[in-house]
């Protein structure tokens, strides 16, 4: 069982200089670069592709990496995921949120039971409210987890930009630890509002969807990268889509997903200094508009 609130890992700056933010609530620094298991952990146990990430997690973890993301409703991704964090003894470095997304408190108290017998621990440290599905129970039911001591942050998650008033209005009404949503130099909508909502109200916030499902690669196939992306520190399209989405202060951690050792890697790279300026910032949301 991970015993992750006694992690030495919690208060430990990421060792190869990949840069953190604190989470508002607890001052908790947290690497900029995560990932995710969205189709990526949808795999067979003992399969090559099962191998491969085992070589994916080794990356990631090395590199100074931490979050990783998941859901019960990931195609059992949740507990793969918890075979590769036992088998390589990662449950201690790891910060594992996960999901709820249920339709009432029974199926969520059966829905949280199978998770952590997934993920192979006791305790997680972030649970989200999925997709803010029916949020009115379930957000009171993860606030019970947290006073008992099964996680340590809780938060609500969404995907599109057509829940962000939602997500805002319940940003300014409820007590959160995060926020996940969708951020990227095409759907770049949060900035407006929710980002710098997020940020007044002390609320870490995670990005998904930062390259939007893998659509943003082949609109940049065969296309150079902009002329000041190496000032940047940038070296390919992968490292500039996402450290568009941590140059915003309010960005706690991005959370892309991949099954391949070298995309791991490269993604990795976007979580150094410099960061994007405004100016570069705003460049890419008319490249992309």
């Amino acid at each position: 069982m991970g015993l992750l609130a006694a992690s030495p890992w919690l208060h430990a700056a990421a060792p190869t200089g990949l840069l953190t933010r604190k989470v508002p609530s607890t001052g908790e620094a947290l690497p900029v670069i995560g990932a995710g298991t969205s189709g990526s952990f949808e795999v067979e146990a003992g399969s090559a592709q099962y191998q491969q990430l085992k070589t994916v997690l080794k990356a990631f973890f090395e590199g100074g990496g931490r979050v990783i993301d998941t859901s019960p409703n990931y195609g059992g991704a949740d507990r793969i995921l918890g075979q590769l964090l036992e088998e390589g003894g990662w449950h201690r470095q790891c910060f594992i949120a996960t999901k709820i997304a249920a339709n009432s408190r029974a199926d969520a108290q059966a829905q949280w039971a199978g998770s952590l017998e997934s993920l192979r621990t006791d305790k997680v440290d972030l649970l989200q409210i999925h997709n803010l599905r029916d949020w009115q129970r379930q957000l009171p039911y993860a606030q019970e987890l947290k006073q008992q001591g099964k996680t340590r942050y809780v938060g609500i998650t969404h995907y599109l930009n057509s829940g962000q008033d939602e997500v805002a209005s319940i940003v300014r009404s409820q007590p959160l630890d995060f926020i996940q949503i969708n951020y990227s130099v095409n759907a770049p909508e949060a900035a407006r509002e929710l980002l710098p909502l997020c940020q007044d109200k002390g609320i870490a916030v995670l990005i998904n969807r930062a390259f939007d499902d893998g659509r943003l690669f082949a609109k940049v196939k065969d296309q150079a990268l902009p002329a000041w992306a190496a000032d940047a520190g940038i070296g390919s399209w992968a490292q500039l889509f996402l450290k568009f989405a941590i140059s915003h202060p309010a960005v706690t951690t991005v959370i892309p997903a991949t099954s391949r050792p070298d995309r791991q890697l490269d993604q990795l790279k976007a979580g150094h200094e410099p960061m994007l300026t405004q100016a570069q910032q705003q460049a890419l949301i008319k490249l992309f508009a």
